[in-house]
């Protein structure tokens, strides 16, 4: 669950070297050893292996698109700003047709695990969809 990933946060900035994909990228068998040793992360060799084959992905962006690629690229990706905000939490979809769009671009520099339902919490996440219900008193940013 995403709340077992955010009380783990931590514990995943110090064994993921403060996520800094240069040194991610560069992560060898030993570095997939030592992170399935650690029990403060969730320790499945599948995800550990996305975000090294992710963090090269990035650099691979980097170089194709420039610095600050990843961040054009999610923010392409916003919401329509006419979009109303949901009035209950039954209304607030899994993925979108802009999370599927953002998956696919992902996927096409190499990124891996970034389905349309992970991209649809990424961009909420950082702001990109504002899904806050219409009574919420967070203001809008529309």
């Amino acid at each position: 669950s995403w709340i077992t990933i955010l009380r783990k946060r931590e514990a995943f900035r110090r064994a993921f070297d403060g996520f800094n994909p240069v040194v991610v990228a560069g992560y060898s068998d030993m570095d997939v050893d030592r992170l399935l040793a650690d029990a403060a992360i969730v320790r499945n060799r599948r995800k550990i292996e996305a975000t090294i084959r992710n963090a090269q992905a990035v650099l691979d962006l980097w170089d194709a698109e420039g610095d600050g690629a990843l961040d054009r690229l999610v923010w392409e990706h916003a919401q329509d700003a006419a979009r109303p905000r949901p009035e209950a939490v039954s209304d607030i979809p899994a993925s979108t047709p802009a999370s599927s769009a953002l998956s696919r671009r992902l996927k096409s520099f190499g990124f891996v695990f970034v389905g349309p339902t992970t991209m649809y919490a990424l961009m909420q996440a950082c702001g990109v969809v504002d899904d806050h219900l219409r009574s919420c008193w967070v203001p809008s940013h529309q």
